[in-house]
């Protein structure tokens, strides 16, 4: 039975619950972090040290790290259409997961917390303002991508790169920020909304 360990009001939980329900698996959620199972227990941190959901609990294996998870869940199942077998196509889905770890998550992070999470550590007015502009950056790269392929990030077919990218779009589309017009992200977010893993996991908000 493969466990999946964090509360789902994290967004890197929810990538892999979503892509869970893709994949029609049948799995055991633990919502660590929720009030009565920290993450600085023992028990947790026997599993990631670093005290960070989510955590994958797989017979004897564990992993962390979203992205890893959602990739590795598609390839133990063979579902190629998620996680195509072709090295080129496989790149292409990979590149979008790190684009979004990386440069998109760099972007939004000190908007979020300060107009989102309201940290007293974020409220530097400048900073504040080069986050939104950054990431409205950021996102019409995903806006012009759609543009001139679509309907996914890939192309043609839903992939894993969409579960996290959708996620990403979402918590963007929800923020309280001067939005700049994507309107191609938001078709993006509408055709995502006609799937069940993002109706109960992906379009709820902004936890």
């Amino acid at each position: 039975m493969i466990k999946v360990l964090g509360r789902a009001s994290s967004i890197n939980v929810r990538k892999v619950l979503w892509t869970c329900v893709e994949l029609g698996l049948d799995i055991v959620h633990e919502p660590w972090g929720d009030p009565g199972l920290p993450l600085q227990s023992p028990a947790f941190l026997a599993h990631n040290p670093q005290g960070l959901v989510p955590v994958l609990v797989d017979g004897d294996t564990v992993l962390t790290e979203s992205n890893t998870i959602c990739r590795y869940l598609a390839t133990r199942q063979d579902r190629h259409d998620l996680l195509p077998a072709s090295p080129l196509q496989r790149a292409q889905v990979e590149q979008w997961m790190d684009w979004q770890a990386t440069e998109l998550n760099n972007a939004w992070r000190y908007a979020f917390m300060a107009l989102v999470r309201r940290s007293p550590l974020h409220t530097d007015e400048a900073a504040i303002a080069a986050s939104v502009q950054e990431w409205n950056r950021q996102m019409s790269l995903l806006d012009a991508a759609l543009a001139h392929g679509g309907p996914y990030v890939t192309g043609a077919h839903f992939t894993v790169a969409d579960v996290v990218l959708g996620l990403s779009a979402q918590r963007w589309h929800m923020a309280p920020i001067a939005h700049a017009e994507l309107p191609h992200v938001l078709d993006y977010l509408r055709r995502l909304n006609e799937r069940q893993g993002f109706q109960q996991h992906g379009n709820n908000g902004m936890p």
